[in-house]
């Protein structure tokens, strides 16, 4: 049965941490909802509750590091990417700090607390700074390896986790890349890369546009930056079209990425951006939110749509 990416993630920190005496876990005092409480049930000698104070959750684990630990912070995404941006910064990035950014509930997942709480900026901001690796797990095998890739790789690295339970997508002992990406299902009309909820969503608009007789393909970008520039120019050459879908803020994030290649490789593909449109959501039930701003199935499909009738 699929479980949560939230408690995927604790769980496996703790199982990191039966072995790994230098893992330490910091949390702004969600740790019920982030599930480093798991981490914490396990190791409490290794576990610091810091308040709400991210900024100096972000620079004590900073200053963690420097002995030789290997910190994760923790808190809801939208805080971690924004009150802890300064030390994330100054502190993790410009010295190359080896500290693990743990962004729970991404996107729009924290649903009913409204734009105060959402997360669709992220992206944009962490694979803005220099030295940061941004990974995007989609389900239960992908989040445990993104986990214990950051704790086997050294350097800033940012995890984008959701609160939701995602589908079981990759069977157990599949082997990921630190700077690829994953083709999901194979099609030759058009290329959907996406990443996180969103892989899943582009998975049932292929189904949809199956039925009208398109051959849809599905990327899973995993891996945001570093990106995997040879898949993203080559689904532009073997597809001749390219629909990216997040759930985030159109400008800056997946689909801006994606473009970046294209534009650098000189790829003549028309594209189509979905994701939420350059605005600040609102409370509400999730997957009503998910249609409202265009990131279902059905969002994706309209996206598929556009950039066919560009080809």
């Amino acid at each position: 049965m699929a479980k949560s990416i939230r408690e995927v993630y604790g769980t496996v920190l703790a199982e990191l941490g039966d072995t790994n005496q230098d893992i330490v876990v910091l949390d702004a005092d969600l740790s019920g909802s982030t599930k480093t409480a798991i981490f914490k049930k396990a190791h409490p000698e290794r576990f610091f509750n810091m308040g709400i104070a991210e900024s100096d959750m972000v620079a004590t684990a900073a200053g963690l590091s420097t002995t030789g630990k290997i910190p994760f912070v923790n808190t809801f995404t939208v805080f971690l990417t924004t009150l802890g941006l300064i030390s994330a910064r100054a502190q993790v990035c410009y010295g190359n700090l080896n500290v693990k950014f743990g962004g729970a509930y991404c996107g729009m997942s924290d649903a009913l607390d409204g734009a105060t709480h959402h997360a669709t900026e992220d992206i944009a901001v962490m694979r803005s700074l220099p030295n940061m690796t941004v990974l995007v797990p989609s389900d239960e095998t992908s989040t445990r390896w993104a986990t214990q890739y950051a704790v086997e790789t050294y350097g800033p690295m940012y995890l984008r986790l959701s609160r939701d339970v995602y589908p079981d997508l990759y069977p157990a002992g599949t082997k990921f890349e630190c700077g690829k990406g994953a083709i999901v299902r194979d099609g030759t009309d058009v290329t959907v890369i996406a990443c996180g909820l969103m892989v899943h969503k582009a998975m049932e608009a292929a189904e949809l546009m199956a039925q009208k007789g398109v051959s849809v393909r599905v990327v899973d970008m995993y891996s945001i930056k570093p990106i995997d520039k040879e898949l993203i120019l080559q689904c532009a050459r073997e597809t001749g079209a390219i629909v990216t879908a997040e759930e985030h803020n159109i400008y800056g994030g997946l689909g801006g990425a994606v473009a970046e290649v294209l534009a650098w490789g000189g790829a003549d593909a028309p594209t189509e951006f979905v994701g939420i449109q350059d605005t600040f959501t609102e409370s509400g039930p999730y997957p009503e939110l998910l249609a409202k701003y265009g990131v279902d199935a059905n969002g994706v499909v309209a996206g598929i749509e556009k950039v066919l009738a560009r080809k």
